[in-house]
């Protein structure tokens, strides 16, 4: 049985779905918004410690036991009961309803793709993951996290001011509109005077890296599906690629050097995930220089983009489940098209 975590809006489930079917597998879907309002959880240990949980929604019931796999993919945050009309106490149970649905999954012994929460949250720190990744042998660009407005000018002269800031985490989407994004942006001669503003925020500075391509490179167990984007095509896209341009911008699968692949493979197995969506910059002088990677990223627009079959590998995981976790390391494979 497959738990499938997510929001009703997923067109990344409903896509998955559709496999999971062709494959006869068996699964449910559950959004944590349903819980506790219309779900029901239950947990419970015997005098020597054995562990049964349940999920009921409606008339369907779910043996958490019996799980061979969990998709951790875009779950919601609990809603309290319309009974419950004071704010406070709202805010008291969609707490408690988080660390209940967190402690739950935990106890949960099956493959967690791309891995349990509290193993996502922590990969995808900014500081923490480029220290991994430059562990396992990525080249990095120069990177300042500060609040320091003369670390900050320190930076920026170093680099002839040939720098980049990004935000350290997708929390500012939290409390901003949907629509609304804040890509990386070139630090302009007009930004040195207003350096003082630093040190009321943390923000990451990078020295720039000219590109040729850009790539995202998505990582599923064993396998390496690697993208180019040619975001130099359009000046709407040449800092960013997530400013997408499709018209203008040419995607392509890549090939990536064996090594390049490795080291892919061995960053997320060292995060502890078995899914990793990672980008990086292919310099003009053949350099592979990694960025980032975000342990629950999109997938589905560079397939359908490329052709690269990364939900057939996630359907595939997530079917193996248990298995595929217990098994010693997979053989590296690669796709380039």
């Amino acid at each position: 049985m497959i738990l499938v975590l997510t929001e009703p809006t997923d067109p990344h489930a409903d896509h998955m779905e559709q496999k999971l079917r062709q494959r006869g597998a068996d699964f449910v879907r559950f959004d944590p918004a349903q819980f506790p309002s219309n779900a029901e959880v239950s947990l419970s240990y015997t005098v020597n410690g054995q562990l049964r949980s349940r999920l009921s929604l409606g008339n369907e019931h779910v043996d958490l036991n019996d799980l061979d796999s969990v998709w951790y993919r875009r779950p919601g945050t609990s809603v309290p009961h319309e009974e419950i009309t004071d704010k406070l106490t709202r805010d008291y149970v969609v707490e408690e309803c988080r660390k209940f649905m967190h402690d739950t999954w935990n106890s949960i012994d099956s493959l967690w793709l791309p891995g349990p929460e509290s193993v996502i949250r922590r990969a995808e720190l900014k500081a923490s993951q480029l220290k991994v990744a430059a562990s396992v042998g990525f080249e990095l660009p120069p990177t300042l996290f500060t609040n320091s407005p003369d670390d900050f000018l320190d930076f920026y002269r170093k680099h002839n001011g040939n720098i980049v800031s990004k935000l350290p985490s997708s929390s500012l989407y939290k409390y901003i509109a949907k629509d609304f994004s804040r890509y990386t942006q070139v630090v302009s001669r007009r930004d040195v005077a207003y350096a003082r503003s630093v040190r009321l925020s943390p923000v990451i500075f990078q020295a720039y890296v000219p590109k040729r391509v850009e790539l995202r490179i998505t990582v599923v167990g064993g396998e390496v599906f690697a993208a180019e984007i040619h975001s130099q095509h359009s000046n709407h896209t040449r800092h960013d690629w997530r400013r997408y341009d499709h018209f203008q911008t040419p995607y392509f699968p890549h090939e990536l050097p064996g090594h390049v692949q490795q080291l892919c493979v061995e960053l997320v197995e060292q995060l502890g995930l078995c899914y990793g969506a990672i980008d990086m910059v292919l310099t003009p002088d053949d350099r592979y220089v990694f960025l980032e990677i975000n342990p629950n990223g999109q997938y589905l627009w560079i397939e359908m983009m490329t052709g690269l079959p990364i939900s057939d590998a996630i359907c595939e995981l997530l079917i193996s489940g248990k298995r595929a976790r217990q098994s010693a390391r997979q053989p590296l494979h690669t796709y380039a098209g």
